[in-house]
């Protein structure tokens, strides 16, 4: 798993990235009550918005750590966006097929180093 400076992670099987998002992340939005899903076949580019989540607290845009298109999102989040909070680090968002990823995304030690310094 790999992460990067906006608190989103990628984690790669087979030539299908998987996308989520910190539990730091979740931690600072608080409880999430909605999740606005890209659509299946948009396109998505490294650091740009790919999808929005909204706690009680903030709307915060999902920048995605990859280029690609959206392959498949997690329809389960529609109805409890929840999952999020519950276990982010195990709860992806969206999948990217054949994905480019960004070359400034962090192992976990990085990550967790990086988060020190917040």
């Amino acid at each position: 798993m790999k992460y990067s400076k906006t608190h989103e992670w990628v984690k790669t099987e087979g030539g299908v990235a998987f996308i989520g998002i910190s539990d730091y992340a979740q931690k600072e939005m608080g409880d999430i009550v909605y999740v606005e899903l890209p659509e299946i076949g948009a396109s998505v580019t490294i650091n740009e918005s790919a999808c929005e989540l909204e706690s009680v607290k903030a709307v915060a845009p999902v920048e995605s750590p990859v280029t690609g298109v959206v392959s498949e999102v997690n329809g389960a989040l529609e109805d409890d966006p929840a999952l999020l909070n519950s276990d982010a680090e195990n709860c992806w968002i969206y999948k990217v097929e054949n994905p480019v990823l960004s070359g400034d995304l962090m192992d976990e030690e990085e990550y967790l180093n990086y988060l020190k310094t917040l």
